[in-house]
């Protein structure tokens, strides 16, 4: 058995106009990048929904794949809630990511002090 961590991440994507993307991803920079393509035939790419603005941490897949279905399932207003309770400006939480880490930049799961992003 290994000891390695699993961690899995659910994600909210929102475009400038706030159209949102619910998501579930084990990699999340790598995730987050592939939406930045931009490619036409996705619903991120062709509404331009670039912007992470929330994001959660699971330990196992089971739990996040639930969590990401029952976030899919709410009303929009209930995920604008969800987003504003943790990030009140929509700040992108990955503004600077390049897919290779760089001193200053912040990583996933390490939120700044006084987030209130979940992790299980």
């Amino acid at each position: 058995m290994s000891d390695r961590e699993y961690i899995f991440y659910v994600y909210i994507l929102a475009s400038r106009s706030r159209t949102l993307y619910v998501g579930f991803t084990n990699d999340i920079v790598k995730r987050v990048l592939q939406h930045r393509e931009l490619r036409p035939d996705t619903f991120t790419g062709k509404y331009k929904i670039t912007r992470l603005v929330y994001y959660e941490r699971h330990t196992y897949v089971r739990n996040a794949i639930a969590r990401e279905k029952q976030i899919k399932c709410w009303d929009r207003q209930k995920k604008i809630a969800l987003i504003e309770q943790a990030n009140s400006t929509w700040e992108d939480l990955a503004a600077g990511w390049t897919g290779i880490w760089q001193p200053g930049l912040p990583e996933p799961g390490k939120e700044k002090a006084g987030s209130s992003l979940r992790s299980e």
